[in-house]
């Protein structure tokens, strides 16, 4: 994983970064990692690298009975792939990214489809050749069902915004909303805090918001946008807010942000990294610090509760062993109102290598899969998705048949 690029950039970063540095350590097993697996687990394919892909990092969809998702490396030129899986199970990349002035690096994505079936998502680099690696600021694109991709906007890194790394957001009008980790002034050592941008179906794009740190937010990392009934958009930003670790804000359909919340730091959560799922009127979401556990340096994560007027609850906070540590992917849930998520490291004590989790609506919490590294799979840092029979559909970053990821499914 190339985390240099993943640590969002500018003042109080520093902290987060110490966060991150303790998941190699997770991720690493300490022996032989185990290669059998629960039966309820079955893997629909493992990447092999090349015009394949590699390393998925971002949550699947479903459309048209098959599933879609990206890897973040990998394909023809390794500049990440959109792939489809179908109900047989037969693996095939849609689109491979290329050479500049196409987009390359789709991080943290989970990809959204219109009436049409047509897909959409950002990359974090490509589309020019501006931004700090000289690979570009990152793009918003359109891919059409039979695999032909537009580039709909490229970044310029100024007050547009820079690097995007989260999935979009469609209204009915085919309105796409998504967030720059980086870009949209001068703050954040220069940088820029990111910003939540509107890009309309012809490509024009309006920057809604752009975070200034503190007391509001700043990089908006991989959780994306939720919009209500009311068109009012949710969301986190990793960093900025009144501690710096971290807020959940509101930006309503006239564009005036609010911060409902800044998280405090233990035993209160820290560093949302994951973006918000929305029950019943609250919002729940998932951070990579935080929490009442003192084993993972800065807290092993947690699962809280939000009410749309700020009240928050920490509903879960993580060991960092057998229940997981850091979730860094979106929460899900079923109709009943349990969520469904993931952890990168903690699970089996030999390999670390991540988890499946459930927690109920009475707070019950379940471990349902602990990854071991070989052919299920290790490191999932996206988030799952479920279909109508509760089956549980998700990646791995590494493991399966060449350590290179997974897409996997778990039968309740």
């Amino acid at each position: 994983m190339k985390l240099g690029k993943l640590e969002p950039r500018g003042p109080g970063s520093s902290a987060l970064i110490g966060i991150l540095k303790f998941l190699p350590v997770l991720l690493v097993a300490l022996g032989a990692a185990q290669s059998v697996f629960a039966q309820n687990l079955n893997i629909l394919h493992s990447f092999a690298g090349g015009s394949d892909g590699s390393h998925p990092s971002g949550a699947l969809i479903s459309s048209v009975g098959s599933l879609y998702g990206t890897t973040e490396v990998g394909g023809t030129s390794d500049a990440g792939t959109v792939f489809r899986i179908t109900a047989s199970g037969a693996e095939n990349v849609l689109r491979s990214f290329g050479n500049l002035p196409d987009g390359q690096e789709p991080s943290y994505v989970a990809l959204v489809h219109d009436s049409a079936d047509n897909l959409y998502g950002t990359t974090y680099e490509g589309g020019g050749t501006g931004c700090f690696s000289g690979s570009g600021c990152g793009t918003v694109f359109k891919l059409s069902p039979k695999g032909h991709e537009d580039v709909l906007y490229a970044f310029q890194g100024g007050v547009d915004g820079a690097n995007p790394e989260a999935g979009l957001t469609i209204d009915a009008a085919g309105n796409l909303y998504g967030t720059t980790v980086q870009g949209g002034g001068t703050g954040c050592g220069g940088y820029g805090c990111g910003t939540v941008f509107k890009i309309s179906p012809t490509g024009q794009e309006t920057v809604l918001h752009a975070f200034s740190d503190a007391p509001d937010g700043a990089n908006p990392v991989g959780g994306g946008l939720i919009r209500d009934a009311e068109g009012n958009l949710y969301g986190t930003t990793s960093l900025g807010g009144l501690s710096n670790l971290g807020t959940v804000f509101r930006l309503s359909r006239a564009g005036v942000e609010t911060v409902l919340y800044s998280f405090g730091g233990a035993p209160d959560a820290a560093y949302p990294w994951a973006g918000l799922y929305l029950y019943d009127g609250d919002l729940f979401g998932a951070t990579v610090g935080g929490g009442s556990s003192t084993l993972c340096g800065g807290g092993c994560g947690a699962v809280f509760k939000l009410t749309k007027a700020g009240k928050e609850t920490v509903l879960y906070s993580f060991s960092g062993l057998a229940d997981g540590a850091q979730p860094f992917g979106r929460l899900t849930g079923d109709k009943s109102g349990n969520l469904y998520g993931t952890t990168p490291g903690g699970g089996d004590p030999v390999c670390t290598c991540g988890t499946i989790f459930k927690l109920t609506k009475e707070d019950a919490f379940t471990t349902l899969h602990s990854f071991t590294g070989g052919a299920d799979g290790s490191g999932p840092y996206a988030g799952v998705i479920l279909d109508t029979s509760g089956n549980i559909y998700g990646t791995t970053f590494f493991g399966g048949a060449s350590n290179l990821g997974t897409v996997y499914e778990l039968t309740p």
